[in-house]
């Protein structure tokens, strides 16, 4: 409940600057333009930029209160890294929003506004290229999270270091696969999303590998 009233009263924030950040969102798109077709798409459109926006600034809050869920569950030892997962988790989704912003969606723009011809010219209405936006953002930021969860199950003793580099010819299958249902349909974009997540889960054997070593010398 808390939540969801803290992303309503960002929403009702956010609406006021709502003009700003459609501004801010069809900048990729600036010369080309966009429309509404439907007398209350603009309105509507506007909404849901403020919608969210609101729900991406309260995330912070939103993973506390999950955390705070689990935490009766843990040991005192295990509360005292809930501080820097809280941060982690933001900094990472927030990380994976922005790059998907601001890289990977000017440049998936570019490419697939380029198979346009001089009697095809592109009509881009505004709705449609929010909910474009919007799904690409949101989906690098949840794939920003692997090295979390990684995290998670390593503590739990699901995965090890030697597991995670035995199969990492499946693991390559997995992302590729994964980038092509969180994509839209263009290489560019799902390459651009399967390159960081390669990394990042080479990053993951790395943390699963400290989070390893530190339980056999508990044990």
């Amino acid at each position: 409940i808390h939540s969801f009233v803290a992303a309503l009263l960002a929403t009702i924030l956010c609406w006021f600057w709502s003009g700003d950040l459609l501004d801010l969102l069809i900048r990729p798109i600036r010369d080309q333009g966009v429309y509404f077709t439907a007398p209350n798409e603009a309105f509507l459109t506007r909404l849901k930029i403020s919608a969210v926006v609101g729900l991406f600034v309260v995330a912070p809050f939103i993973f506390f209160k999950i955390y705070g869920f689990i935490l009766p569950g843990l040991y005192k030892s295990e509360r005292r890294v809930v501080t820097p997962l809280l941060l982690a988790t933001t900094a990472l989704f927030y990380t994976g929003v922005a790059f998907a912003f601001l890289v990977v969606i000017p440049q998936v723009i570019t490419f697939l506004l380029s198979f346009g011809t001089d009697v095809m010219e592109p009509l881009i209405g505004v709705g449609p290229y929010f909910n474009f936006v919007a799904r690409l953002c949101l989906a690098f930021g949840l794939v920003f999270e692997l090295p979390l969860l990684v995290l998670f199950l390593s503590v739990l003793g699901i995965v090890n270091p030697r597991m995670l580099l035995r199969t990492w010819r499946i693991a390559i299958i997995i992302i590729v696969a994964m980038s092509a249902m969180l994509t839209p349909p263009d290489v560019i974009s799902q390459v651009m999303m399967a390159g960081p997540v390669l990394v990042l889960y080479l990053g993951s054997v790395l943390v699963s590998i400290v989070v390893t070593s530190r339980r056999k010398k508990d044990d």
